[in-house]
């Protein structure tokens, strides 16, 4: 199968709301309302199109996307530019194809490219460490809601940048949690 990355489209909207409820239906710990967060980051200042990513198979169906949106890591009256990842929706039918990790790198790339060092995740602590992610507590930063230390983790794009934020608190869009 051929796989196309690309910026999602305003087309694409209600596919992806699709494609998030089908990826997250059978997962114990979701919601279930990833897609309405998807919507509202949509409407907020958090949001950067260039970092809404959509896969495409050879039909032009989505089959896969990710979201980065805009966040702050406040330490010692300083802030830091830093993104949040979420959601990462692939659907079940092209699950373990690689095509969650295409999706992360690909958004990697876009926001190095575009400045960011900082990727925050809230996600499945075996997943996330194959692309680098530590767990947020190795670094003594906290998160604004409870939430076990296993599944909070934070990326350096840029290596050897990482002291600079050792300690701090992370500030999400309202958008995000609603």
């Amino acid at each position: 199968m051929k796989l196309k990355l690309r910026q999602e489209r305003l087309s694409d909207h209600s596919a992806i709301a699709a494609l998030i409820l089908g990826a997250y239906r059978d997962i114990s710990y979701s919601n279930h309302k990833e897609q309405i967060m998807v919507e509202r980051l949509r409407n907020s200042d958090a949001f950067i199109p260039a970092l809404s990513i959509v896969a495409e198979n050879d039909n032009q169906d989505l089959v896969g996307h990710i979201l980065f949106t805009k966040i702050q890591i406040r330490n010692q009256g300083q802030s830091y530019q830093a993104l949040a990842l979420a959601p990462l929706s692939v659907d079940p039918r092209y699950q373990k194809k690689g095509i969650g990790k295409k999706l992360v790198l690909e958004g990697h790339r876009v926001a190095k490219e575009l400045g960011y060092n900082y990727v925050i995740v809230l996600g499945i602590p075996n997943y996330y460490p194959k692309f680098e992610y530590q767990f947020i507590s190795k670094f003594n930063v906290s998160l604004p809601i409870k939430i076990s230390a296993a599944n909070a983790l934070i990326v350096f794009l840029i290596k050897n940048n990482y002291l600079e934020i050792t300690g701090g608190t992370v500030i999400y869009s309202e958008a995000f949690f609603g």
